[in-house]
């Protein structure tokens, strides 16, 4: 039998959540705190282990560290990796598909070659090494998108492609940090940003968690331009299917190879995420053809098949305005927290505690 352990940050509602489901399942699951889990990992690790991986919490609201931050996470994923190597441990989520679904583009260009819908991406910033601003900049080499580096190659692109509204979105973000949605009228000039970020004094583009709406172009071209010197991913923007009046899209949960928890996320702008006071719905009250709900099931059940291994993933789902065609909009190896579900039943992680617990008597 091995160990179940919980690799995350304490007092999250992740961990207090998942602690709660172990309690109604039997299941015995240990602690450890990122902030020393090296130490702790390895002295577990004299018996068999089986690891359940949460992100760790980061205390800054600067957009101009994600790309750092996010450095060093992957670094602990992979020495995460090398422990497990040399011990007799397995995970829950495997820190190499963790790792594989952080890279927003890679994740993009492997599901497209698997033959799913996913939004367009047009083009995407180049990368910097973290920390070290005057180095010379680094091409992501599957890269099949246009590389633009400020707001005048992005308006060359729009103009190109002929499209006016697009996604600006930090590669390493999360949580709607820094996502962007820009709209250009070429007629008439005119532009309108959505955004959570704002410039600050001393902090440069902070992430203020509060969707606001700019439409003076040269406020607009200055937070642009700042926010497309991080790593930065480039979308069609499409236009997503309403329900009363307000745009939605889905979050979908897939665990153990089948969707296991769908919900709606409803907004009156275009970026729906729900700790920006935007509205949840049970997807029955949406009124969808069985035929469309078949087709998001199946394009999630495949989409993290591509990992072989994830057990649990979350995965955002934009049906397209009037023809409600699903596309991926991008997925998430930790996209399990959902508070709907917590604050109700917590049937996500009581049915990972079940698999935790099944998975650790294999």
């Amino acid at each position: 039998m091995r160990r179940a352990v919980l690799l995350g940050a304490a007092d999250s509602k992740r961990t207090q959540y998942l602690n709660q489901a172990a309690e109604q399942t039997s299941l015995s699951l240990s602690f450890v705190n990122w902030e020393n889990w090296r130490e702790a990992i390895v002295q577990l690790a004299q018996e068999p282990l089986l690891i359940k991986i949460d992100p760790p919490l980061w205390d800054s609201c600067s957009l101009c560290e994600l790309d750092s931050l996010s450095a060093g996470y992957k670094r602990q994923l992979n020495l995460l990796s090398q422990i497990a190597d040399s011990h007799d441990i397995r995970f829950f989520n495997h820190p190499s598909a963790i790792l594989s679904l952080l890279d927003k583009v890679q994740c993009k260009e492997t599901l497209q070659q698997a033959g799913l819908p996913v939004t367009e991406a047009l083009a995407r910033t180049p990368a910097r090494t973290p920390g070290m601003t005057d180095e010379p900049l680094q091409y992501h080499i599957s890269c099949q998108h246009s590389m633009v580096e400020n707001t005048e190659q992005l308006l060359a692109i729009m103009s190109l492609r002929g499209i006016h509204q697009v996604f600006v979105k930090p590669i390493n973000g999360s949580g709607a940090a820094g996502v962007s949605a820009f709209r250009h009228q070429p007629k008439t000039g005119r532009m309108v940003l959505y955004t959570c970020a704002v410039k600050h004094p001393s902090d440069g583009l902070v992430n203020t968690k509060r969707l606001r709406c700019f439409s003076h172009t040269d406020e607009i071209l200055s937070i642009l331009d700042q926010l497309l010197k991080t790593e930065c991913l480039i979308e069609r923007w499409h236009p997503k299917a309403e329900y009363r009046g307000l745009s939605y899209d889905l979050r979908a949960v897939v665990q153990e190879g089948r969707l296991d928890y769908l919900l709606a996320r409803l907004s009156d702008g275009p970026i729906t995420n729900l700790h920006l006071n935007n509205r949840p719905l049970d997807t029955d009250m949406l009124g969808l053809p069985a035929s469309v709900l078949e087709a998001v099931a199946k394009i999630s059940v495949t989409a993290a098949g591509q990992y072989p291994g994830l057990v649990s993933a979350g995965i955002d789902i934009l049906l397209e305005r009037g023809s409600l065609r699903p596309r991926i909009i991008e997925m998430n190896g930790q996209g399990d927290l959902i508070y709907q579900d917590i604050y109700h039943e917590n049937t996500i992680y009581r049915h990972q505690a079940k698999l935790i617990k099944r998975m650790g008597a294999q």
